[in-house]
Protein backbone atom coordinates (compact mmCIF):
# COMPACT_ATOMS: atom_id res chain seq x y z
CA UNK A 1 0.00 0.00 0.00
CA UNK A 2 2.83 2.41 0.66
CA UNK A 3 4.33 1.82 -2.00
CA UNK A 4 1.23 2.08 -4.54
CA UNK A 5 0.87 5.66 -3.15
CA UNK A 6 3.98 6.63 -3.17
CA UNK A 7 4.21 5.53 -7.24
CA UNK A 8 0.46 7.45 -6.94
CA UNK A 9 1.88 10.62 -5.80
CA UNK A 10 5.21 10.71 -8.09
CA UNK A 11 2.41 10.06 -11.38
CA UNK A 12 0.67 13.29 -10.15
CA UNK A 13 3.61 14.85 -9.35
CA UNK A 14 4.63 14.72 -13.16
CA UNK A 15 0.51 14.93 -14.37
CA UNK A 16 0.79 18.19 -12.67
CA UNK A 17 3.98 19.33 -13.73
CA UNK A 18 2.94 18.58 -17.72
CA UNK A 19 -0.10 20.12 -17.21
CA UNK A 20 2.21 23.59 -15.87
CA UNK A 21 4.32 23.12 -18.58
CA UNK A 22 2.06 22.64 -21.15
CA UNK A 23 3.86 20.56 -24.08
CA UNK A 24 2.45 19.97 -27.24
CA UNK A 25 0.39 23.28 -27.74
CA UNK A 26 -2.03 22.17 -25.55
CA UNK A 27 -2.01 26.01 -23.81
CA UNK A 28 -4.43 27.28 -26.32
CA UNK A 29 -6.84 25.10 -24.18
CA UNK A 30 -8.37 26.41 -20.75
CA UNK A 31 -6.34 25.79 -18.16
CA UNK A 32 -8.06 23.37 -15.60
CA UNK A 33 -9.22 20.95 -18.93
CA UNK A 34 -5.46 21.15 -19.71
CA UNK A 35 -4.76 20.07 -16.19
CA UNK A 36 -7.63 17.47 -16.24
CA UNK A 37 -6.16 15.97 -19.71
CA UNK A 38 -2.81 15.56 -18.83
CA UNK A 39 -3.72 13.73 -15.07
CA UNK A 40 -5.68 11.65 -17.11
CA UNK A 41 -2.94 10.51 -19.34
CA UNK A 42 0.08 10.60 -16.53
CA UNK A 43 -2.10 8.42 -14.50
CA UNK A 44 -3.47 5.98 -16.93
CA UNK A 45 0.31 5.35 -19.15
CA UNK A 46 1.61 5.49 -16.12
CA UNK A 47 -0.55 2.67 -13.99
CA UNK A 48 -0.08 0.64 -17.40
CA UNK A 49 3.52 1.31 -17.19
CA UNK A 50 4.09 -0.10 -14.03
CA UNK A 51 1.99 -3.31 -14.61
CA UNK A 52 4.53 -4.25 -17.14
CA UNK A 53 7.62 -3.00 -15.25
CA UNK A 54 6.28 -5.88 -12.39
CA UNK A 55 6.39 -7.96 -15.16
CA UNK A 56 8.87 -7.61 -17.01
CA UNK A 57 11.00 -7.52 -13.56
CA UNK A 58 10.76 -11.15 -14.03
CA UNK A 59 12.00 -11.69 -17.59
CA UNK A 60 14.48 -8.59 -17.82
CA UNK A 61 17.26 -8.54 -15.28
CA UNK A 62 19.16 -5.15 -16.87
CA UNK A 63 17.32 -2.04 -15.56
CA UNK A 64 17.54 -0.31 -19.07
CA UNK A 65 16.53 -2.61 -20.90
CA UNK A 66 13.72 -3.39 -19.25
CA UNK A 67 12.99 0.49 -19.05
CA UNK A 68 13.13 0.88 -22.91
CA UNK A 69 10.86 -1.96 -23.20
CA UNK A 70 8.55 -0.96 -20.48
CA UNK A 71 8.48 2.25 -22.96
CA UNK A 72 7.72 0.73 -26.16
CA UNK A 73 4.71 -1.56 -25.24
CA UNK A 74 2.90 0.81 -23.04
CA UNK A 75 3.34 3.83 -26.38
CA UNK A 76 0.55 2.23 -28.57
CA UNK A 77 -2.16 1.53 -25.37
CA UNK A 78 -0.80 4.87 -24.30
CA UNK A 79 -1.77 6.85 -27.66
CA UNK A 80 -5.17 5.01 -27.89
CA UNK A 81 -5.68 6.86 -23.98
CA UNK A 82 -4.96 10.17 -25.20
CA UNK A 83 -6.74 10.20 -28.39
CA UNK A 84 -9.71 9.28 -26.32
CA UNK A 85 -9.33 12.32 -23.92
CA UNK A 86 -8.55 14.52 -26.91
CA UNK A 87 -11.99 13.66 -27.87
CA UNK A 88 -13.97 13.54 -25.01
CA UNK A 89 -12.36 16.84 -23.75
CA UNK A 90 -11.55 18.82 -26.52
CA UNK A 91 -13.34 16.85 -29.42
CA UNK A 92 -10.52 15.75 -31.30
CA UNK A 93 -11.66 13.33 -34.18
CA UNK A 94 -10.22 9.80 -34.52
CA UNK A 95 -7.93 9.26 -37.47
CA UNK A 96 -4.41 6.78 -37.92
CA UNK A 97 -2.44 9.50 -38.54
CA UNK A 98 -2.80 11.16 -35.33
CA UNK A 99 -2.51 7.84 -33.73
CA UNK A 100 1.04 7.17 -35.21
CA UNK A 101 1.94 11.07 -34.00
CA UNK A 102 0.92 10.16 -30.47
CA UNK A 103 2.81 6.61 -30.33
CA UNK A 104 5.88 8.67 -31.27
CA UNK A 105 5.53 11.30 -29.00
CA UNK A 106 4.20 8.93 -26.06
CA UNK A 107 7.48 6.75 -26.17
CA UNK A 108 9.91 9.24 -24.74
CA UNK A 109 7.28 10.60 -21.68
CA UNK A 110 6.83 7.13 -21.04
CA UNK A 111 10.49 6.46 -20.72
CA UNK A 112 10.67 8.94 -18.72
CA UNK A 113 8.23 8.85 -16.21
CA UNK A 114 9.65 4.73 -15.35
CA UNK A 115 13.18 5.97 -15.39
CA UNK A 116 11.76 9.00 -12.77
CA UNK A 117 10.65 5.70 -10.87
CA UNK A 118 12.94 3.25 -10.95
CA UNK A 119 15.37 6.43 -9.55
CA UNK A 120 13.07 6.45 -6.57
CA UNK A 121 12.77 2.86 -6.01
CA UNK A 122 16.50 2.83 -6.64
CA UNK A 123 18.02 0.27 -3.86
CA UNK A 124 21.67 1.84 -2.96
CA UNK A 125 24.53 -0.25 -3.49
CA UNK A 126 25.94 -1.85 -0.29
CA UNK A 127 28.40 -0.59 1.23
CA UNK A 128 31.35 -3.22 2.35
CA UNK A 129 33.29 -2.14 5.27
CA UNK A 130 36.50 -3.76 6.40
CA UNK A 131 38.02 -3.51 9.63
CA UNK A 132 41.35 -4.08 11.08
CA UNK A 133 40.87 -6.94 13.84
CA UNK A 134 43.30 -7.61 16.21
CA UNK A 135 43.01 -10.95 17.42
CA UNK A 136 43.54 -11.75 21.20
CA UNK A 137 46.71 -13.92 22.08
CA UNK A 138 46.08 -17.87 21.99
CA UNK A 139 45.27 -19.74 24.74
CA UNK A 140 48.70 -21.26 24.51
CA UNK A 141 50.47 -18.06 24.97
CA UNK A 142 49.84 -18.30 28.44
CA UNK A 143 49.05 -22.00 29.16
CA UNK A 144 53.15 -22.35 30.52
CA UNK A 145 52.71 -19.98 33.19
CA UNK A 146 48.79 -20.45 34.10
CA UNK A 147 50.01 -24.55 35.12
CA UNK A 148 51.94 -23.07 38.01
CA UNK A 149 48.63 -21.63 39.19
CA UNK A 150 45.97 -23.57 41.31
CA UNK A 151 42.95 -25.25 39.97
CA UNK A 152 40.34 -22.27 41.01
CA UNK A 153 42.91 -19.85 39.03
CA UNK A 154 44.33 -21.33 36.29
CA UNK A 155 41.04 -20.98 33.75
CA UNK A 156 40.53 -17.30 35.29
CA UNK A 157 41.40 -14.00 33.80
CA UNK A 158 44.45 -13.01 34.59
CA UNK A 159 45.19 -9.35 35.48
CA UNK A 160 48.67 -8.67 36.83
CA UNK A 161 51.98 -10.40 38.30
CA UNK A 162 53.84 -8.85 40.92
CA UNK A 163 57.64 -9.62 42.24
CA UNK A 164 57.95 -9.85 45.88
CA UNK A 165 61.31 -11.05 46.25
CA UNK A 166 61.12 -14.65 45.42
CA UNK A 167 57.58 -15.08 45.30
CA UNK A 168 55.18 -13.74 42.49
CA UNK A 169 51.37 -12.32 43.79
CA UNK A 170 49.58 -13.38 40.77
CA UNK A 171 46.32 -10.94 40.63
CA UNK A 172 43.47 -12.80 39.01
CA UNK A 173 39.60 -12.02 39.16
CA UNK A 174 39.09 -15.36 41.10
CA UNK A 175 41.76 -13.71 43.88
CA UNK A 176 45.66 -13.43 44.10
CA UNK A 177 47.88 -16.20 44.73
CA UNK A 178 51.30 -16.50 45.68
CA UNK A 179 54.01 -18.30 43.82
CA UNK A 180 57.51 -19.48 43.65
CA UNK A 181 59.18 -18.35 40.47
CA UNK A 182 62.06 -15.46 39.71
CA UNK A 183 59.97 -12.25 38.03
CA UNK A 184 62.51 -12.92 34.61
CA UNK A 185 60.93 -16.18 34.41
CA UNK A 186 57.45 -15.15 34.56
CA UNK A 187 58.31 -12.48 31.66
CA UNK A 188 59.63 -15.05 29.64
CA UNK A 189 56.62 -17.21 29.35
CA UNK A 190 54.10 -14.58 29.61
CA UNK A 191 56.51 -13.34 26.42
CA UNK A 192 53.72 -14.37 24.10
CA UNK A 193 50.61 -13.13 25.83
CA UNK A 194 48.83 -9.88 25.08
CA UNK A 195 50.84 -7.45 28.28
CA UNK A 196 53.17 -5.13 29.68
CA UNK A 197 55.98 -4.62 31.87
CA UNK A 198 55.08 -1.30 33.03
CA UNK A 199 57.76 -1.47 36.22
CA UNK A 200 60.93 -3.25 37.58
CA UNK A 201 58.21 -5.77 40.09
CA UNK A 202 54.80 -5.27 37.82
CA UNK A 203 53.74 -7.20 34.61
CA UNK A 204 50.11 -6.19 34.01
CA UNK A 205 47.72 -7.90 31.56
CA UNK A 206 46.31 -5.03 28.42
CA UNK A 207 42.24 -6.04 28.49
CA UNK A 208 42.97 -5.63 32.51
CA UNK A 209 43.86 -2.04 31.89
CA UNK A 210 40.98 0.85 32.70
CA UNK A 211 43.18 3.96 33.25
CA UNK A 212 46.73 5.37 33.28
CA UNK A 213 47.30 8.75 35.19
CA UNK A 214 50.71 10.20 34.20
CA UNK A 215 52.78 12.38 36.20
CA UNK A 216 56.20 13.36 35.13
CA UNK A 217 57.06 10.98 32.97
CA UNK A 218 56.31 7.96 35.15
CA UNK A 219 52.69 7.03 35.97
CA UNK A 220 50.21 5.00 37.73
CA UNK A 221 47.81 1.71 36.54
CA UNK A 222 43.50 1.51 37.31
CA UNK A 223 43.48 -2.53 36.50
CA UNK A 224 40.22 -4.29 36.69
CA UNK A 225 38.84 -4.71 40.23
CA UNK A 226 40.06 -1.17 41.34
CA UNK A 227 43.86 -2.99 41.33
CA UNK A 228 46.87 -0.39 41.29
CA UNK A 229 50.19 -1.12 39.71
CA UNK A 230 53.09 1.82 39.14
CA UNK A 231 54.41 2.82 35.77
CA UNK A 232 58.44 3.78 35.61
CA UNK A 233 59.38 5.98 33.42
CA UNK A 234 61.85 3.46 31.69
CA UNK A 235 58.56 1.16 31.21
CA UNK A 236 56.21 3.62 30.12
CA UNK A 237 56.59 4.65 26.27
CA UNK A 238 55.35 0.77 26.17
CA UNK A 239 52.21 2.02 27.09
CA UNK A 240 52.24 5.23 25.24
CA UNK A 241 52.58 3.43 22.05
CA UNK A 242 49.60 1.14 22.77
CA UNK A 243 48.01 4.33 22.60
CA UNK A 244 47.48 4.98 26.61
CA UNK A 245 48.81 8.46 26.22
CA UNK A 246 46.03 10.52 28.45
CA UNK A 247 47.17 13.28 30.42
CA UNK A 248 45.32 14.21 33.97
CA UNK A 249 46.00 17.54 36.09
CA UNK A 250 48.15 16.93 38.98
CA UNK A 251 46.05 17.51 42.19
CA UNK A 252 47.25 20.49 44.22
CA UNK A 253 48.94 19.36 47.31
CA UNK A 254 48.25 20.63 50.57
CA UNK A 255 50.93 21.31 53.57
CA UNK A 256 49.25 17.92 55.37
CA UNK A 257 49.91 15.89 52.37
CA UNK A 258 53.55 16.76 51.36
CA UNK A 259 55.25 13.51 53.04
CA UNK A 260 52.32 11.43 51.54
CA UNK A 261 53.37 12.56 47.89
CA UNK A 262 56.68 12.04 48.18
CA UNK A 263 56.42 8.57 49.41
CA UNK A 264 53.88 8.09 46.91
CA UNK A 265 56.60 9.53 44.15
CA UNK A 266 59.33 7.26 45.98
CA UNK A 267 56.86 4.03 45.31
CA UNK A 268 56.25 5.30 41.51
CA UNK A 269 60.11 5.81 40.55
CA UNK A 270 61.10 2.58 42.20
Amino acid sequence: MRRGLIDLAILCAIGLLMGFLAPLSWDRISTPVRYLYWMICILGAGGLAITLDAWLSRRIGVLWRRLVAVSVLAAPPTALLVLTAQHLLIGEAYSWPAYLKLSWQAWPILLAVVTVRALVWRRPSPRIQTRILIAPPLPEAEARFRRRLSARRRAARLIAVEAHDHYLKVHTDAGEELITLRFTDALDELSGAHGWRVHRSWWVAAEAVESVRWRRGAGEITLTGGLTAPVSRTHAPALKDAGWRSRTPRPALSANSTLDADASRRHLDR
